[in-house]
């Protein structure tokens, strides 16, 4: 609950992925890919319900599993034909979650995403909540705060002058949406049909918090830092 309101979070999971073979239910450090964030997720008190839209209920079932787990916290709902698939848009999903899964506020994140902490979700929504009640903001999304030298594919500079070198540090940041997380109402998932609403706040993800699995070397480094994890070590936040 936020201030008396339901939140939901929505974990998409399909069963098969084209560059990471099953990733979602490969052990990692001990445990499934998917326990990873959904433990994370049912250890945030602020979450009253997790839905995971799914084309693999039986292999979750095979993985310990099942609707209504977490003492009813966890819902599993059969992800719907014309929707499966790797071309299919995401907001597709989070669309038929949310026709179907009635709630005040919505968080949204990947099986993908393991090492993001129940701390920094909890840091997130006080600051969703603060731009909901100051009317400043719609959403919120993560992002990674880039400060570097970038150039076009032809080698021409964007944010920087090679004639003029400064500190890295002293460039102006550029936002990359990393996917970590999403925060967003119903009404503005409404207005742009997206998780990103028109007024979103943008939330820099701590750098190992937003290792992101999607090719084979972003599963090397994950492993690496889970199985640390798994030791009772704690990462740097920052």
């Amino acid at each position: 609950m936020i201030d008396g309101q339901k939140l939901t979070a929505l974990l998409p999971m399909k069963a098969n992925s084209a560059r990471v073979i099953s990733k979602n239910f490969r052990q990692i450090a001990g445990k499934p890919l998917f326990r990873w964030i959904l433990d994370t997720m049912l250890a945030v008190p602020e979450i009253d319900q997790v839905v995971i839209n799914t084309d693999a209920r039986e292999i979750l079932a095979r993985e310990g599993l099942k609707d209504g787990d977490a003492n009813g916290r966890v819902l599993i709902r059969d992800r719907k034909p014309e929707i499966c698939g790797d071309f299919v848009s995401m907001n597709l999903v989070l669309a038929d979650d949310i026709a179907n899964v009635p709630s005040d506020h919505y968080l949204m994140t990947h099986t993908t995403n393991p090492l993001l902490r129940a701390e920094t979700i909890a840091d997130m929504l006080r600051t969703y909540k603060s731009g909901i009640d100051n009317g400043k903001a719609d959403s919120l999304f993560s992002v990674n705060r880039m400060q570097t030298r970038f150039y076009t594919p032809d080698g021409a500079p964007i944010n920087h002058d090679p004639d003029n070198l400064i500190r890295t540090q002293d460039l102006d940041p550029y936002m990359e949406e990393n996917s970590v997380c999403y925060l967003f109402t119903p009404q503005s998932f409404q207005a742009t049909q997206a998780r990103i609403g028109r007024k979103p706040l943008l939330f820099p993800t701590p750098k190992l918090e937003s290792v992101d699995i999607d090719e084979p070397a972003d599963w090397f480094i994950a492993e690496s830092l889970l199985l640390r994890v798994a030791a009772g070590e704690a990462l740097p936040t920052a």
